[in-house]
């Protein structure tokens, strides 16, 4: 499946009528987060695939948009598109599932979490790749994740780790990918996908255009 994958920067090649020409052919449009509204709402008009997201560390719970009469609207998601955050999803041939922020480094208080709190949100998917397994043989294809895992594409400062959580999370569900933000690439040298076990961990920043295939049986 040939997928559209953004995060963390607007980038005026994908926010301009000549995504169609970039990526019309893709099948779906996922988002590792710190996006706006706005970017995702423009990708989903433009390519009409479906599309899914989690919120970054600056996610935000509410924007506002113009609306007639210069009336401000409140908006709780990118309409178009689905939080994947805590949830499986078939889409295709690909078993999905997602989670968002990243690690705890101030008082925020949404989408940064210690190791601890992320456990509890990787506990909410099991029953879900449990199911997975036994009908479709395997437990994920693809995890949507913002940060990256611990010593994986991460940085030595507090905000900028990745979930230690998550190795063990790979080594026992086996996902083909991992795909993920939050890092910037600013050099071209930088390693930016890594083999874990059974997982290629992909620093998708600021978007890549993937062919994802289901993993094993």
């Amino acid at each position: 499946m040939r997928v559209l994958v953004v995060s963390d920067k607007v980038e005026p090649i994908i926010y301009s009528p000549g995504v169609v020409r970039r990526a019309g052919d893709v099948d779906m449009v996922l988002s590792c987060g710190d996006m706006p509204f706005y970017y995702l709402e423009f990708i989903v008009s433009m390519l009409n695939k479906p599309t899914y997201y989690v919120f970054g560390n600056h996610g935000s719970e509410v924007e506002y948009q113009s609306g007639k009469g210069d009336i401000w609207q409140r908006k709780t998601e990118p309409q178009g598109a689905v939080n994947l955050h805590r949830r499986r999803v078939k889409e295709g041939d690909l078993l999905l599932a997602g989670l968002e922020g990243s690690m705890r480094y101030n008082q925020a208080p949404r989408f940064q979490y210690s190791n601890r709190e992320m456990w509890g949100h990787i506990s909410r998917l099991i029953p879900g790749l449990m199911m997975n397994r036994m009908r479709y043989g395997r437990y994920l294809d693809v995890l949507v994740a913002h940060s990256p895992p611990w010593g994986i594409h991460d940085k030595a400062d507090l905000p900028h780790q990745g979930f230690k959580s998550f190795l063990p999370f790979m080594r026992w569900f086996r996902p083909r990918y991992l795909l993920h933000g939050h890092i910037h690439l600013y050099r071209n040298d930088e390693v930016t996908e890594t083999r874990y076990h059974e997982t290629d961990v992909i620093n998708v920043y600021p978007f890549r255009i993937l062919n994802l295939e289901p993993g094993p049986r």
